[in-house]
């Protein structure tokens, strides 16, 4: 029914934000878990620039531009539709911050575990919004 309209694109963007939150949260978890663990490295979720890369795909572009590396002008970059993007699981094997090879920071884990619970509720907040407007829409 609202698949194909903004309400929809948005409830959509929400649910999979959501997800996202919810494996970032169990990510983090794991590494405050194992901070006493040597040589465990650190997991984070990578998945807002990717989905921004897409969203900015799908955006109308203006008049093609000449690449200087190219004889021909480009007429349009790769269209990525953002239902295709997924989070991905990565480990940080550039930082140690123990002697013992452990990159946790204890107090950097407890910092984006809390804001990642903000970004969850502002997000639950937004949906309950979006479905508010159109209860007083059905009202009506």
């Amino acid at each position: 029914m609202f698949i194909n309209n903004s309400f929809g694109k948005t409830m959509d963007l929400l649910h999979r934000s959501m997800d996202v939150g919810v494996l970032r949260q169990k990510v983090l978890a794991n590494n405050v878990a194992n901070v006493n663990t040597d040589h465990f490295k650190r997991s984070d979720v990578t998945f807002e620039s990717a989905l921004k890369a897409a969203l900015d795909s799908e955006q109308p572009r203006g008049f093609p531009t000449h690449r200087p590396d190219s004889d021909k002008p480009d007429f349009a970059k790769q269209r990525i539709d953002y239902r295709t993007v997924k989070p991905k699981k990565v480990l940080d094997f550039q930082s140690v911050s123990k002697n013992n090879g452990n990159n946790v920071d204890p107090e950097v884990e407890a910092s984006l575990v809390l804001h990642n619970q903000l970004m969850y509720q502002l997000m639950t907040q937004v949906a309950n919004s979006h479905y508010n407007q159109i209860k007083l829409v059905l009202r009506g």
